[in-house]
C-alpha cells in the first residue's frame, strides 16, 4: 500500500506543478507579483504535499485525499439558484455577501453593494493598478512562505475576497463569504485567497463557509489574511458543517496592531478529513485575540485544530477555548501553541482544550504548548479528556429526562461557554439549531 501512496502523492504534485504553467499563461501579473508566485511554487517543488513525518501533521495523513484526480480549473462556469442554498446564507438578516461557485465569483448570489467599503474580488485586487500599493503592503505578508500548502495557494492565488474596511467605519451588517462546489467536476481542487484589512476604529462581523452541494469530492485549500489595526474589532466566524466527501485546509494568517481585538469562532461539524491552521501575530501593545472552537463529529471523519498565537509585545492577552465531541470512529486533534517572546512583559495568555468521547473507536490527539521567554507574565493551559458524567446522566434520569436527552442536554452544556460568546444573534441560533441537530434531539430550537 505504501509505494501505491507514494504513486498517487507524485501524480498530483506534478499535475499542479504542470497546471502552474498554464495558469501564469493565462494571467496578467506585474513583476512583484510574478516573483511572489515562482518562489511559492519553488517551495512546493522542493517541499510537496506534508506527511506524518513532519511535526506539525503527525496526527493528519492526507494520502487518501490526494488519490483523487482533481480538477484545478472548472471547465465552466456553474449556475445555482438562491433557493436552492438559500439554507446555507443567515438568510433571517440582510448580509454583504461575497459568493463563489466552483471557485469563480457569482455576481448573481452575491450581494456586495455597500457603503464606503471596498470589497472585490482577489482577481481585481491582484491585477488593477489602483491595488498595487495595497497588494504590495499587505498580500502575502504575514502568510507562511515555508509552508507548503500555503505556498501551493499563493502560486495560484487569484479568486476569492478583497475586502477593506476604512478607518473609523463600523460596518452594520455582517459580511458572508461563501464557496459553494456544485459537484459538476467529478472531483475538484479550488484555493481561494482572501485578504481582509480592518482600518483603525474599524469594526466588522464576518461569516466564512464552504459548502459541496453533492457528494463528489472536493479538496479546499484555503488562505486567509487579516490585518486589524490600531483598535480594530474583528468577529469571525467559520461554519464547517460539509458533506462527507469534503476535504478543508483552511490556512488563517492575523497580524493585529496596538488595542486591537480580534476574535475567530471555528465550528467544525461536517467533512472528511479538515485541517485549522490559525496563527495570531501580535504587533504592538494591549491587544486582545480569542480563539474558540467547537468540533462534533463521527464516523470517521477527522478535525485537527493547529493554533499559534506570538505574543512579541507587552500587555497583550489571548484565549483559547476549544471543545470537542467525538463519536464512533472519529478522530480529532488539538496542537496548540502559545509563543512569548522575551519583550512580551505582562502577557495574559490562557489556553484550555476540553474533550468527550462517546465512541469506543474514537481518538483524541492534544499538544498544548507554552513557550515563555518573558518572566513577567500569566500564561497557564489545560486538556481534558474523558467521557459524560454518570452521576450528572443519573441525577437528570431520576428527575423525567430520557436518557438520550440527558446525554444531548449535558454535551449541549458542554459548547455553550463557546456559542454564548457568538455576537450575531442569529448566527449563535444558526449553530445551536446544528449543534442540535448532530446531537440528534430537538433541543427547542425550530430544525
Amino acid at each position: 500500500m505504501k509505494p501505491e501512496t507514494k504513486y498517487w502523492t507524485m501524480e498530483l504534485k506534478d499535475k499542479m506543478l504542470a497546471s502552474f504553467m498554464a495558469f501564469e499563461e493565462k494571467i496578467k501579473d506585474n513583476e512583484d507579483l510574478h516573483e511572489v508566485r515562482n518562489h511559492a511554487i519553488k517551495n512546493f517543488e522542493n517541499k510537496g504535499f506534508p506527511t506524518k513525518k513532519e511535526e506539525a501533521w503527525k496526527y493528519t495523513s492526507l494520502n487518501s485525499i490526494l488519490k483523487n484526480d482533481f480538477s484545478v480549473f472548472p471547465k465552466k462556469e456553474n449556475a445555482i439558484e438562491f433557493k436552492d442554498v438559500k439554507k446555507y446564507f443567515l438568510h433571517e438578516i440582510d448580509t454583504y455577501k461575497v459568493v463563489f461557485i466552483d471557485g469563480i465569483f457569482s455576481s448573481f448570489l452575491s450581494s456586495t453593494t455597500h457603503d464606503g467599503l471596498d470589497v472585490c474580488l482577489m482577481a481585481s485586487a491582484l491585477t488593477k493598478p489602483k491595488y498595487k500599493m495595497v497588494i504590495d503592503t499587505y498580500f502575502n505578508q504575514i502568510a507562511n512562505k515555508e509552508d507548503s500548502l500555503t505556498s501551493l495557494n499563493t502560486a495560484f492565488s487569484l479568486e476569492g475576497a478583497y475586502i477593506n474596511i476604512p478607518k473609523s467605519k463600523v460596518v452594520e451588517k455582517p459580511i458572508e463569504i461563501i464557496y459553494f462546489s456544485t459537484g459538476n467536476e467529478a472531483a475538484l481542487m479550488v484555493q481561494p485567497r482572501n485578504l481582509i484589512i480592518v482600518g483603525e476604529n474599524a469594526h466588522v462581523q464576518i461569516v466564512e463557509r464552504h459548502q459541496s452541494l453533492n457528494s463528489n469530492p472536493v479538496l479546499t485549500n484555503s488562505v486567509t489574511e487579516i490585518f486589524a489595526q490600531k483598535r480594530a474589532i474583528v468577529d469571525y466566524y467559520k461554519i464547517q458543517n460539509d458533506v462527507p466527501t469534503a476535504n478543508l485546509i483552511d490556512n488563517t494568517y492575523i497580524a493585529q496592531k496596538q488595542e486591537s481585538r480580534v476574535a475567530v469562532h471555528t465550528f467544525s461539524f461536517g467533512g472528511n478529513i479538515t485541517r485549522n491552521n490559525l496563527n495570531f501575530y501580535h504587533q504592538g501593545e494591549r491587544i486582545d485575540s480569542t480563539l474558540k472552537g467547537i468540533t462534533i463529529i463521527g464516523d470517521k471523519q477527522h478535525v485537527d485544530h493547529y493554533t499559534l498565537v506570538q505574543h512579541a509585545t507587552p500587555n497583550c492577552e489571548s484565549h483559547q477555548n476549544y471543545k470537542t465531541i467525538l463519536n464512533d470512529s472519529a478522530t480529532g486533534v488539538f496542537n496548540g501553541k502559545i509563543f512569548v517572546e522575551k519583550e512580551a512583559q505582562k502577557t495574559d495568555a490562557f489556553q484550555q482544550n476540553n474533550n468527550i468521547l462517546i465512541g469506543d473507536k474514537a481518538t483524541i490527539n492534544a499538544k498544548p504548548q507554552l513557550e515563555i521567554f518573558a518572566d513577567d507574565v500569566k500564561c497557564s493551559h489545560g486538556c481534558t479528556i474523558g467521557q459524560l458524567d454518570e452521576s450528572a446522566m443519573f441525577y437528570m434520569q431520576q428527575r423525567g429526562i430520557p436518557k438520550k436527552e440527558a446525554k444531548a442536554l449535558l454535551m449541549y452544556a458542554f459548547t455553550s461557554e463557546v456559542t454564548n460568546s457568538i455576537k450575531i444573534p442569529e448566527l449563535k441560533a444558526k449553530i445551536g439549531r446544528i449543534i442540535a441537530d448532530k446531537l440528534g434531539v430537538n433541543m427547542g430550537f425550530d430544525l
